[in-house]
């Protein structure tokens, strides 16, 4: 689907050290969207959904964000402006609409990375379920007809005449 104009994209530093991510922020309609993991997994002690709603918990602060549909990836996928949750979770957010640039004073002292396989997350990754059906045994086929001529050619030894 082609955006235009393009969307904007946005950097966001925690305590001066940008946050290196596969996808990325972007600005729409005055607001700085951005994925939920890894930027909001690592300032919450923990995420859930009631509903079609993301609840997101950190030191006793609940903040609720309603999402349009709850999907089995949505952390992955869902993107929600950045700042007022953060604000709400006790963060000091700025934003700089000329160089596009966030700003987020944390005293969180957790680094803020995309997750990998070997960090570990505020809340467990539950792993998808996969359907693998049991493999069946291929009948053999029965040929019934006559018999079939062999068609590979059989390479013919002719004997060299001696000098």
């Amino acid at each position: 689907m082609l955006l235009f104009p393009p969307i904007a994209t946005v950097a966001i530093l925690v305590n001066g050290a940008p946050v290196a991510t596969y996808v990325h922020p972007y600005e729409a309609h005055g607001e700085v969207f951005a994925p939920v993991r890894p930027f909001l997994t690592r300032f919450a002690d923990r995420l859930w959904f009631d509903g079609g709603t993301l609840v997101i918990e950190r030191g006793g602060r609940l903040v609720r964000v309603p999402l349009p549909a709850r999907m089995p990836d949505a952390l992955d996928r869902a993107y929600v402006a950045i700042a007022p949750i953060l604000r709400a979770l006790g963060e000091r957010v700025e934003y700089d609409p000329q160089r596009r640039l966030v700003e987020v004073r944390s005293a969180c002292s957790a680094p803020i990375a995309a997750p990998t396989p070997f960090v570990t997350l505020a809340h467990p990754i539950v792993p998808r379920a996969v359907f693998t059906p049991m493999p069946v045994a291929t009948p053999r086929p029965v040929w019934t007809g006559p018999a079939i001529p062999r068609r590979t050619p059989i390479p013919r030894l002719v004997p060299t005449p001696a000098p």
